[in-house]
């Protein structure tokens, strides 16, 4: 699970996460090693110069520190927005009080920044963002298409229709499309959230497919919307009921609040039955100001051992805890067992080399850290830092054709923390770590971040994905990796998993399984007080004991949706 702002706000699209410290470590992958180098490439920038944005200064600046000369060229762009929307993007500015810099901020043209080409001037390529259907001359072109069509009113047509719209980099003299991407609402609240999500995938993508390392996702587009006011003011009051829903349960309860479910299992496990059903999941008790989410079960020297994401809501901040097992649930309470001054969760487990090795998520320093068991379970030893200067969850290791392969959902500053993939290689655990070539590999809300442990099955390399379609933790899917190499990467969703009535909410995130046990998190409710909880029991008509996931009761409102 992601540091705590990825799980503070659900989408606004409901269609479609004091102890050992260290002294940090060299780290063995820097940023800037990690990116593909543009060096003497030569890029245009076809922009309306009478409508720059903040997304246009930011590609020119990555652009340049990937060591690519880059000139501005000057067009006319598409249909303005209506002003209605100038007005709506203005409304939620002021309601949601949305402060601080974003992509889609109009800002002047200054040519300092973004110097002018000459009229002679060739180029490699030439990224053109005005929307228009004139082919500039110069190089080769591409463009970002929404839902297959240029311009940003199609974008904000689709984001009025309730979805967010697929992403194509199209080659405008072969009509080719070169990269394409689902980008996910999973942290927007908003019409201008959800915006500035999209248009930080156009340059994740625009810049891939320049370095040549776009990845084009199997994904299907849906027809483009236009813009209509009926829609715009629907959405925006349904927008301010839920958020004034949504104020009201935390207000009520600790939110969002995850717990961490078990079962026994004797072979017949998620993996072979691809169903939530069966075996009924326990619930592990928590005291409701704390919870336990993305379990990771270990077994050792014949001991069960299950290590959490460990969330104070009064600390706003996660430690790593674990929990001893046995075959009827846990023998003793969390123990913290590690803790940095940056939030923790998503503690991976690993043997190697006669040692036990945790990488948890710490995004929120910019590292990916391994820890060393010295002892286990209970002290962890950070040994190195494996990638830094990078935004990277729920790191997940296996080994494969002879090397080290890690799988992390990435983002460069903006949008979504669960839409983009990206692989890194190691001969050894240590590293160097390597970035893949092709990073990120994929852009796909519904299969791109990591959901726990990869398992081999019948000599196939399969992965648990977090399905963000819906909002945050709404499915787990199943993917077979059918490529893995330093060249490519592809895989195949067979089936996403969501919620059933052996299951309670709607959100689950994290499948993991060790000899025995498997384990899987779920949403749930934790009010501020018992009288609170009282009210809310007999207001939704759901006793919700904690000790075991039940059945749905048939008509009640589910308050795990609300927060």
């Amino acid at each position: 699970m992601h540091a705590f702002v990825n799980r503070e706000h659900n989408s606004l699209f409901p269609l479609s996460r004091l102890g050992m410290h260290n002294e940090p470590l060299p780290a063995t992958v820097g940023a800037a090693e990690q990116t593909l180098g543009l060096r003497d490439r030569s890029v245009a920038l076809r922009i309306d110069p009478l409508r720059t944005r903040r997304l246009h200064y930011e590609i020119v600046a990555r652009l340049v520190s990937k060591g690519a000369r880059v000139a501005i060229l000057f067009g006319r762009a598409a249909a303005p927005l209506p002003p209605s929307v100038d007005l709506l993007v203005s409304f939620e500015r002021l309601v949601y009080q949305l402060r601080g810099p974003r992509l889609s901020d109009s800002l002047p043209y200054e040519d300092r920044k973004l110097p002018r080409a000459a009229p002679d001037d060739r180029f490699d390529i030439v990224l053109d963002l005005c929307g228009d259907d004139s082919t500039p001359t110069g190089g080769r072109t591409i463009r970002p298409l929404y839902d297959g069509v240029p311009g940003e009113a199609a974008l904000i047509g689709a984001l009025l229709a309730g979805r967010m719209p697929v992403i194509d980099i199209e080659d405008v003299q072969e009509g080719a499309i070169l990269a394409r991407g689902a980008p996910c609402a999973d942290n927007s609240r908003t019409i201008l959230e959800a915006f500035n999500s999209v248009l930080a995938r156009v340059a994740t993508l625009a810049i891939a497919v320049i370095a040549e390392a776009g990845p084009l996702a199997p994904l299907q587009r849906p027809a483009a919307r236009s813009i209509r006011l009926r829609e715009m003011l629907k959405l925006e009051a349904s927008s301010l009921a839920r958020a004034a829903i949504r104020r009201l349960y935390h207000l009520c309860c600790y939110a969002p609040h995850w717990r961490t479910c078990w079962r026994i299992v004797n072979g017949n496990d998620l993996w072979t039955t691809r169903s939530l059903s069966g075996v009924s999941w326990n619930v592990v008790p928590d005291p409701g100001f704390r919870f336990y989410a993305d379990p990771f079960p270990f077994l050792h020297e014949d001991s069960m051992y299950v290590f959490v994401e460990d969330f104070d809501h009064r600390r706003n901040k996660g430690v790593i805890s674990v929990i001893p097992f046995g075959e009827h649930g846990p023998l003793g309470p969390a123990q913290p067992v590690l803790e940095e001054p940056w939030h923790l969760s998503y503690p991976f487990l690993l043997a190697h080399q006669g040692q036990i090795w945790m990488i948890p998520e710490s995004s929120a320093a910019r590292t990916v850290d391994l820890y060393r068991a010295d002892p286990f379970p209970h002290r962890w030893v950070r040994e190195a830092t494996l990638l830094a200067g990078i935004e990277a969850s729920d790191a997940t290791l296996v080994r494969h054709a002879g090397r080290f392969w890690m799988f992390a959902a990435t983002r460069d500053g903006a949008g979504s923390w669960s839409d983009t993939l990206s692989l890194f290689s190691a001969a050894d655990l240590h590293g160097p770590w390597e970035a893949h070539p092709g990073n990120p590999v994929l852009v796909d809300k519904s299969a791109a971040r990591p959901a726990g442990a990869m398992v081999l099955r019948d000599a196939r390399l399969w992965r648990p994905v977090q399905d963000c379609s819906a909002g945050y933790g709404t499915g787990i899917g199943l993917a077979e990796v059918t490529r893995l190499d330093g060249q490519a990467f592809s895989q195949t969703l067979h089936q996403i998993l969501h919620a059933d009535p052996g299951w309670p909410g709607r959100r689950f995130h994290t499948l993991n399984c060790a000899g025995w046990l498997e384990c899987i998190d779920g949403s749930a409710h934790s009010p501020r007080s018992r009288s609170v909880a009282g009210f809310l029991e007999h207001w939704s008509g759901r006793r919700d004991s904690g000790e075991r996931c039940r059945a749905r009761l048939p008509g009640t409102l589910d308050l795990d949706e609300r927060d």
